[in-house]
C-alpha cells in the first residue's frame, strides 16, 4: 500500500495550549505539568514527572517520523492525564483546548491529522455540550475516551446520554487506559504498562458487554487499543462463565458474540498474538495502531503489518487504511 494511504489510529498528541492550561491551573486539583522557555514540557504521567519529547506537539518533528514510518495519517488522541482530575468547567475548557489543538492540526494539514476529540465524561451534561460544539469542528472524527472514567465503569447509567449522543452523531469511540487495576502490584519492572493497559481494556469492554451498553447502542462502535489487551485471550472463559453464573443471566447472548462490535488496533508486539486476533475477529475488526510515540509504542507499524505472513493483499488494505477510513468516516 502507498505510504500516504495508511493511517494510524493510535497516536498520542499534546497541543502547547492544553499543556499550559494544566501548568497554570492544574496544580489546585492535585495535577503538576511545567513549560519553562526554551524546554521541553514536563507532565504527571500516572503519578510521575515525565517529559514530554518534542514530537507529540511539534507538526514538523512530527511528519518527519510519519513519513520514516510510511504513515499517511495519524488520528490524534490525548493520554495521560486526560481531563477527568479536573472540575467543571475547567474539565470542560481543557477538552475544549485539546480539541480545538486537533482542529487547527488538521487545517495546517489536512492530508496527515484527524482528531479524536475529548470529553469531559466526568460531568455528562457538560460532555454533550462539548461534543455539540466539537462536532463542527474540522479534522474530527471519532471520540477518545478512557477505560474508566474516575473510579466509575463505563457501564455507569450516567454515561448512556453521552452515548446515545455519539452515537448520534456516528462518531465511534476509541478507549485507552488511564488509571490501572491494582496499580501497586504493578510499580516495579514498568508493569503498569506491560500487564496493567492490557487488563484495563479487557475489563473495560467486560463492563460494555455485561452492562448491556452494546445492546442499548446498538449503532455505537469502540475501539480497544493494545490489540483489545487480554480480552480475546480470555474470551472462552468469560463465555463459559456467562453459562454458569447467575450473576451473568440478565444478558441474553454470550460474550463471545460480542466481539466483532469492537475494533481492535494491531499493538501486540508479537505476529502470533495477531494471528491469533485477526482468525478470532477477522481482519475487518483490526485497524494500524502504534501508540506513537512512546517507547512502547511500535516504530516501524506499517512494517510489522507488512512482514506478517498469511496475510492477503486485501486484508493488508483493510488492516492499514480500510476499516480505520470506515471508523472515522474519511
Amino acid at each position: 500500500m502507498e505510504n500516504h494511504k495508511t493511517i494510524d489510529i493510535h497516536a498520542h498528541f499534546f497541543p502547547e495550549a492544553y499543556l499550559r492550561m494544566v501548568a497554570e491551573k492544574g496544580e489546585n486539583f492535585g495535577m503538576r505539568c511545567s513549560w519553562d522557555d526554551g524546554a521541553l514540557p514536563v507532565i504527571d504521567i500516572g503519578g510521575k514527572m515525565a517529559p514530554i519529547e518534542i514530537r507529540y506537539f511539534d507538526f514538523q518533528e512530527r511528519l518527519a517520523s510519519m513519513d520514516r514510518q510510511g504513515v499517511g495519517i495519524h488520528a490524534l488522541s490525548l493520554t495521560q492525564p486526560m481531563v477527568y482530575w479536573a472540575p467543571g468547567d475547567l474539565g470542560k475548557a481543557l477538552s475544549e483546548a485539546y480539541n480545538d489543538g486537533c482542529a487547527e492540526a488538521h487545517l495546517a494539514h489536512p492530508d496527515r491529522f484527524v482528531g479524536l476529540a475529548t470529553l469531559p465524561m466526568h460531568e455528562p451534561e457538560l460532555a454533550i455540550k462539548e461534543l455539540e460544539r466539537v462536532a463542527g469542528e474540522p479534522g474530527i472524527r471519532g471520540i477518545y475516551m478512557g477505560t474508566r472514567i474516575g473510579e466509575l465503569e463505563l457501564s455507569e447509567e450516567r454515561f448512556f446520554p453521552v452515548y446515545e449522543a455519539i452515537q448520534d452523531k456516528g462518531f465511534a469511540i476509541f478507549l485507552h487506559p488511564i488509571k490501572v487495576v491494582d496499580p501497586a502490584r504493578l510499580k516495579k519492572f514498568y508493569l503498569t504498562n506491560f500487564i496493567g493497559n492490557p487488563t484495563e481494556s479487557a475489563i473495560a469492554a467486560s463492563h460494555l458487554i455485561f452492562g448491556e451498553v452494546l445492546d442499548r447502542f446498538p449503532n455505537l462502535d469502540f475501539c480497544l487499543p493494545h490489540a483489545g489487551g487480554s480480552l480475546p485471550y480470555l474470551i472462552g472463559r468469560i463465555t463459559h462463565g456467562w453459562g454458569v453464573r447467575p450473576e451473568c443471566r440478565h444478558l441474553k447472548n454470550p460474550p463471545d458474540s460480542y466481539l466483532r462490535r469492537f475494533y481492535y488496533d494491531t499493538i501486540t508486539h508479537s505476529h502470533p498474538a495477531l494471528d491469533y486476533l485477526i482468525k478470532l475477529v477477522g481482519a475487518d475488526r483490526v485497524v494500524l495502531g502504534s501508540d506513537f510515540c512512546f517507547d512502547m509504542s511500535y516504530q516501524q507499524p506499517v512494517e510489522f503489518v507488512m512482514n506478517h505472513s498469511g496475510l492477503s493483499e486485501a486484508d493488508r488494505n483493510l488492516i492499514l487504511a480500510g476499516n480505520a477510513r470506515k471508523l472515522l468516516r474519511i
